[in-house]
């Protein structure tokens, strides 16, 4: 399933750029994708509509919204918080969907086809999943009853409680007002948004959030292949496919499901002329982002500890 991931998104890098219709690309469909085909019985991959309907409508949001303000900090929190209310009305847990949202505000991106992009994608993806899920639907049940207590699927869950919201919006404060003033948009690059709401919404469960080291380390090395795949080869298709290749290998080495990895090492391919500025602002903002967590992981456990919860370490 792998392979199969790996080979989806070669043939969507060999269209958008065979019709210059670069942002069939959107560079989530490598996270997207790697989650649904190899975990058929994820909570993602039992909810194909929303799978296509969330991303898309955040899509829109973050469309509609670049069109009408200028990039600032306060447009970046106004797409999260549009898109945390779309994904609590439409009872989703697709957290891919923010990315897509601000991603045509820090790309600049103003075209209506952005989202119809994403619906594309998007619907080629289900198709794919759901004959392979035809095909093999005996292997699919047992591996549905014995998926119960993943802690992927805790994972791909609506956050409970309401303590996270105030440290996860702190930080999109300071890192996106670092981004407008440096001028490095990309240190609140858009899976980052992803990486830092699953990781204060879900503490304890989060796959990555138990090797908070590894975070900057994947991300800088995914970030950087990508920069390089995009310099050295012509082919958008060999590009990804390298990109996808190397993201998950790296993610076995140091043994986390941190699937927003893959889809930084995409991102360069439909940056206008990327350059080293990237996986240096890649490496800002997921440090950042691991002292962050860091800090409100001790924040938690002294106070949760006290009340005699136990919280995974």
């Amino acid at each position: 399933m792998d392979g199969l991931a790996l080979l989806y998104i070669m043939a969507i890098a060999v269209v958008a750029q065979g019709s210059s219709w670069y942002y069939l690309l959107f560079p989530e469909l490598g996270a997207i994708s790697h989650d649904v085909l190899t975990r058929p019985w994820g909570k993602w991959a039992i909810q194909p509509a929303r799978l296509v309907l969330t991303p898309a409508l955040g899509a829109a949001i973050g469309t509609w919204i670049t069109r009408e303000l200028p990039y600032h900090v306060l447009t970046i929190e106004l797409i999260v918080v549009l898109c945390l209310l779309l994904l609590a009305l439409l009872k989703s847990n697709i957290a891919p969907a923010m990315s897509a949202g601000v991603l045509p505000l820090v790309l600049g991106i103003k075209s209506w086809l952005y989202p119809v992009s994403i619906i594309l994608g998007l619907v080629a993806l289900v198709s794919i999943f759901l004959l392979w899920r035809w095909r093999y639907r005996r292997k699919y049940q047992r591996t549905s009853e014995a998926s119960a207590t993943d802690l992927d699927d805790v994972l791909e869950t609506p956050p409970t409680g309401k303590k996270w919201i105030l440290p996860f919006f702190l930080f999109l404060t300071v890192m996106g007002s670092c981004a407008a003033a440096s001028g490095l948009r990309f240190i609140l690059f858009p899976p980052l948004i992803v990486m830092a709401y699953e990781m204060f919404a879900h503490p304890t469960t989060c796959p990555w959030a138990g090797k908070p080291l590894a975070l900057p380390v994947a991300c800088f090395l995914t970030s950087t292949a990508g920069l390089l795949a995009v310099s050295l080869l012509r082919s958008h298709g060999i590009a990804a496919g390298c990109c996808m290749l190397f993201g998950i290998v790296v993610l076995r080495l140091l043994k986390i499901h941190m699937p927003p990895a893959l889809a930084v090492g995409l991102l360069p391919l439909i940056i206008d002329s990327p350059g080293i500025k990237y996986p240096v602002s890649v490496s800002i903002g997921t440090g950042a982002l691991t002292l962050a967590f860091l800090f409100y992981r001790r924040w938690i456990l002294g106070n949760e500890a006290a009340g005699g919860d136990v919280l995974i370490k």
